[in-house]
């Protein structure tokens, strides 16, 4: 039976796709509403059993079609607010497993995880950068060094491109109340405990950044799951132009505030190269003795990381690695197993857990200089 990829010759849909073949999973079935794109992409893919097939996630006949004979749907197409459960609920009805790039509580909520449970059906949401690797990273760090984890800082910033679907679902996030800006972990959700930060320097990132606290749904279902006392979560911003963008999304109509994101993140992007880096810090005890660890995780551009991402959950549904029901990635993946799939992908080029704080980082990065 075939994996499907709703979305397949999109950017993140294209390096899933890449990303199975090389994992070995196949026949795959490539998707999308341009039948001459899907086309071409898959004869670019060169492989023997490779379908392409015109789908359009808004018409339920058409969705119907595409997933019947598939064992995995993987959804890589968006805005995930436009697609809601229709490619959720298509693959349940044709008997095959769902996996979702993006796909955060709203989908989580459509979904009826006890029907998922009767039909043994598996469907894993949010399995992409963010949310997706940005908890996962955090969970496997805990399990290799932590008896207990008490905090968490964590500093995550991209430099690339905004796809429109990207930035749909970045200010329906916003919309939805996914992520509370200025609110913090303090053993339990608070708001407005933290400040906006400007002109600061961040270890690893380029140059001064801005730094937006935040605190979102994903950030809080592992500060829960990792019994956290405080947590911080801020998004790194290295440019002035998609800040700016940021600020003056509110207050646009939502076609206008999609195309400002997107000029933004180009100039920002202009002569620089891309980047995606996460760092976290993580303080706890390992027997009883207080320790402090910080996660490094650097790589070449948001597409790349998710379609990677949403390509290894498929391998481990495939694998009968997930139980049935519904899930997000982060917290049902197996994470030694997944983040050693992860850096054997080579779409990080860096991870490490390394024995120091991000302050002590700070002080040898200005010392160097």
């Amino acid at each position: 039976m075939t994996i499907g990829i709703l979305g397949g010759y999109g950017d993140v849909g294209a390096h899933a796709a890449r990303r199975l073949l090389s994992l070995g999973l196949r026949p795959l079935r490539i998707g999308g509403r341009n039948f001459e794109a899907a086309r071409r992409f898959a004869n670019e893919l060169s492989a023997e059993a490779i379908e392409h097939q015109a789908v359009d996630f808004r018409d339920d006949a058409s969705l119907r079609r595409f997933v019947a004979g598939c064992r995995i749907v993987l959804n890589c197409a968006g805005p995930s607010h436009s697609i809601a459960d229709r490619a959720a609920r298509a693959a349940m009805e044709a008997g095959a497993d769902y996996v979702d790039a993006a796909g955060d509580d709203a989908l989580y909520a459509l979904l009826d995880g006890d029907e998922h449970r009767r039909r043994r059906r598996v469907a894993v949401l949010s399995a992409g950068l963010q949310p997706g690797l940005t908890a996962l990273l955090p969970r496997w760090a805990a399990h290799r060094a932590f008896s207990q984890v008490q905090g968490l800082r964590s500093y995550f910033g991209v430099l690339d491109h905004f796809t429109e679907v990207a930035a749909d679902d970045y200010l329906q996030a916003a919309t939805d109340g996914v992520s509370e800006p200025l609110a913090a972990w303090r053993e339990g959700r608070r708001s407005g405990v933290l400040t906006r930060m400007r002109n600061v320097e961040v270890p690893f990132f380029p140059g001064p950044a801005t730094l937006l606290p935040h605190l979102n749904t994903e950030g809080e279902r592992l500060a829960s799951s990792l019994r956290l006392e405080r947590g911080d979560w801020y998004t790194v911003i290295t440019g002035q132009h998609i800040l700016t963008a940021f600020d003056r999304a509110r207050s646009l109509e939502r076609r206008e505030a999609v195309a400002a994101l997107r000029r933004a993140s180009l100039l920002d992007l202009a002569g620089r190269a891309p980047h995606v880096i996460l760092l976290a810090q993580l303080d706890g005890l390992r027997s009883g003795t207080p320790v402090t660890r910080t996660l490094v995780m650097r790589g070449r551009c948001n597409a790349e990381l998710t379609g990677t991402m949403a390509a290894l959950t498929t391998l481990a549904v495939d694998q009968g690695e997930v139980p049935a029901g519904r899930h997000f990635a982060a917290a049902v993946l197996e994470p030694v197993s997944a983040v050693g799939r992860l850096l054997e992908s080579g779409a990080v080029s860096t991870l490490d857990l390394l024995d120091t704080s991000l302050d002590a980082l700070g002080a040898t990065e200005e010392g160097s200089l």
